[in-house]
């Protein structure tokens, strides 16, 4: 409860950002009406608290059956239960159920740019808690297994599974990251798979951890990376600098005169995204040197 307390604040804080630096730049009028109340981290939060509940009460045999029943029963949801103004099965921004569902209870202007829907709404939480439960039964099985390229294999194979699967799904329930529908929770759960197999045999395996350093300088401290990062990003585009033409926002003005006026629009699109990253990971090496970890 704490985790998760702490977790959806600073996901608030992110979405009062912006509303607070227009109210100091350029707007006389703070209004809480527009606050987004969800959002990523909020997201994070909702499916840890869901995730831990189930973890900590039931077995690994009820914890994959939930997961199962989780997946059938939001497919079940969207393809039956009909929306008022819309009907059944409906997937459009405004028609699909979870969609209906945040706006009853979160009201559009307290959604993802003021509805009609939101990507990390109330009722697709649930479905993406699946996607962590398939995290914590992986790394379950992982502790169980010795560490060989065979597990390497198995974990690929998995992979691939759930990647045939989830395209099969999604003939009948589209892949749909927005919603997150049950196909998109089997289909991105092979990729993670495919994914961390090729890393466990490089790290794990083959020992050559030197290649996996750059992520774990950025691991170390993920949530803090997050959150800072897109303060400055909020920063960069709510304050401005006056030119002789007009007054632009300091992003648009480091893009301009930095990047875009030797490297194009998008090449120097590309350089700026870059040299952010680059920037916040350099913060990051220094404290991860100092042994600054920041834990939520």
């Amino acid at each position: 409860m704490r985790r998760c307390s702490v977790l959806f604040l600073l996901g608030m804080v992110l979405n009062c950002f912006p509303l607070l630096l227009d109210y100091l730049c350029n707007d006389p009028v703070f209004d809480l009406n527009k606050i987004r109340i969800m959002g990523v981290l909020q997201r994070i939060a909702l499916t840890y608290l869901l995730t831990g509940i189930l973890v900590i009460n039931c077995s690994t045999v009820k914890i994959w059956l939930l997961g199962i029943v989780m997946l059938l029963g939001y497919w079940a949801a969207l393809s039956l239960i009909p929306v008022p103004g819309y009907g059944v099965g409906m997937l459009t921004p405004a028609g699909n159920l979870p969609a209906y569902i945040d706006r009853l209870f979160l009201t559009p202007s307290h959604m993802y740019r003021g509805g009609p829907y939101d990507p990390e709404g109330i009722s697709s939480s649930f479905n993406a808690a699946v996607t962590v439960l398939a995290g914590y039964g992986t790394a379950r099985w992982l502790h169980r297994q010795k560490v060989k390229t065979t597990t390497s294999v198995k974990l690929a194979l998995a992979g691939l599974a759930c990647l045939g699967f989830g395209g099969l799904w999604d003939l009948v329930f589209p892949i749909n990251k927005a919603l997150w529908t049950s196909s998109y929770v089997v289909f991105t759960a092979g990729w993670a798979l495919l994914v961390f197999a090729a890393w466990y045999e490089i790290i794990e395996v083959r020992s050559w951890c030197w290649l996996g350093y750059s992520c774990e300088v950025l691991g170390r401290n993920a949530i803090f990376v997050f959150v800072a990062s897109s303060l400055g990003a909020h920063t960069l585009l709510k304050t401005c600098i006056s030119t002789d033409q007009n007054t632009i926002s300091t992003y648009s003005w480091i893009y301009q005169n930095l990047f875009a006026s030797w490297a194009g629009n998008l090449n120097g699109s590309l350089a700026f995204a870059c040299t952010y990253v680059f920037l916040w990971w350099f913060i990051l090496y220094i404290m991860y040197r100092r042994r600054w970890f920041i834990r939520i």
